[in-house]
């Protein structure tokens, strides 16, 4: 049986040190062993290409292929291909192409929850255990978490992401709220309704729904699977317990609180991100994405620049009083392919992508957060990201999504049944448990 404990980075190395960055003395070193390695490389010889499959972003991870290509001096040279938008159709382009052998793909942007799929398969080639312990050095638990599997880190933590409870400080203020306390669900339905404002969360059967439900789940101190297993007969859930039926509990009063927004079944994240840019704005839970979105939007003449001026933000809120909550955990890993022919140097050119230089570019560029701790001090994300504290708080008690081979299969079953959040009762977990056991004995299909 596999359980859920935590890997710790190899080394016990402090949790802010600044990882080296890799170029200049050490990317000629790297080409010095690499072409030692392969008997020659003369001076007419092309450097190696190195596909990458990444996810669509604003064009930072194309930036960073071409950075690390020059600071290799010739070592390899990195390409990238874009996968689709969504990450279940990610995952189902890259498995198909896996299982295929297709050595054409080296390197791979994957979504954390299916990580233990691709590991499971042999999809993944190992880490090498010296540059396991060099990327994970200073890296925030959570995202180590989401690139281990079975006790092994199986691929490269790269940025790192996680929900902040986002308010409008005039709204919070009127309500009396304190937002330098942690607060619960409860207490902001209960503002909302009070200052007659909109609370914006995601109700719509995607993915998000399983974001919100597990951050429920785990800040009520449950998990969606108490106990894992490669044979999924064996899989222990958690939907049943106590934990799990005060989540539904949460989830049923706000999706019937009188404050989410119009159509709230159908509501996503830029859906909220809308609604928390309008005149009712009050409370909202969502990524970081929507700061630099509603500063884009005062540049481009669309958004008065009062409106993030008003925003304020703070850790994920509580699902009861004096319980700390678990924050979602989101971002993206770096899979090197089993049959890539390449897996020595796309290991290597992970070490570039994921140094500390890159992560800050990436972050201010794109908006996507770091997974390594002292990118949170460098000063141009600060100025970039003032909440950039509180985002690497929320990183270091983020809880992930359940992992398992079978997570496609977990949260088809979760969106079918939890969906919509307003009919949510404890037996919703029952049923969803029950169908979740079917799927993965193979007595029902989703």
């Amino acid at each position: 049986m596999l359980t859920n404990g935590k890997v710790r980075p190899p080394g016990g190395a402090a949790p802010r040190a600044r990882r080296r960055s890799v170029g200049g003395a050490a990317a000629a070193a790297v080409l010095a062993s690499t072409l030692a390695a392969c008997g020659g490389g003369g001076s007419g010889s092309a450097a190696p290409v190195l596909n990458w499959y990444i996810n669509p972003d604003s064009g930072g991870q194309a930036e960073i292929a071409a950075r690390c290509s020059a600071e290799s001096n010739g070592a390899y040279t990195i390409t990238t291909s874009q996968l689709p938008r969504e990450s279940s159709a990610q995952r189902e382009q890259l498995v198909r192409r896996l299982a295929a052998n297709d050595a054409s793909i080296d390197l791979m942007s994957l979504d954390p929850p299916y990580i233990p799929e691709f590991a499971q398969a042999g999809f993944l080639a190992p880490v090498p255990e010296d540059l396991a312990g060099r990327v994970t050095e200073g890296v925030v638990q959570s995202s180590i978490d989401s690139a281990t599997w079975d006790g092994e880190l199986v691929a490269i933590p790269f940025w790192a992401n996680t929900q902040l409870l986002w308010y409008r400080e005039s709204v919070a203020e009127a309500a009396g709220l304190d937002m330098t306390q942690p607060v619960t669900w409860e207490q902001l339905v209960t503002a909302a309704q009070d200052q007659g404002k909109i609370l914006s969360a995601q109700g719509r059967r995607a993915e998000s729904l399983v974001v919100w439900l597990n951050a429920l789940v785990e800040s009520a101190g449950g998990a969606i699977i108490e106990e894992n297993s490669e044979n999924p007969e064996d899989i222990q859930l958690g939907l049943t317990s106590p934990e799990a039926a005060r989540a539904t509990e949460v989830m049923n009063t706000v999706a019937n609180s009188g404050v989410v927004g119009p159509a709230f079944s159908t509501s996503s994240e830029d859906t909220s991100a809308t609604e928390f840019e309008s005149a009712d704005a009050g409370f909202m839970v969502n990524w970081p994405f929507v700061y630099s979105r509603a500063l884009a939007a005062v540049e481009a003449g669309t958004l008065d620049a009062s409106v993030p001026e008003d925003y304020g933000w703070a850790l994920y809120p509580a699902v009861d009083e004096g319980q700390p909550s678990a924050p979602p955990f989101g971002g993206i890993d770096l899979g090197v392919s089993a049959v890539s022919r390449n897996v020595d140097l796309a290991y290597q050119a992970t070490e570039c992508i994921t140094s500390d230089e890159n992560q800050a570019y990436y972050m201010t560029t794109n908006g996507n957060p770091a997974s390594s701790s002292a990118v949170y001090d460098d000063p141009e994300v600060l100025e970039v990201f003032p909440m950039a504290p509180t985002i690497l708080e929320s990183l270091e008690a983020a809880a992930n999504r359940p992992q398992t081979p079978y997570y496609s299969e977990v949260s088809g079953a979760i969106q079918r049944e939890y969906h919509p959040p307003s009919s949510v009762t404890p037996e919703t977990g029952e049923r969803a448990q029950a169908l979740i056991q079917a799927v993965l004995s193979g007595d029902q299909l989703l």
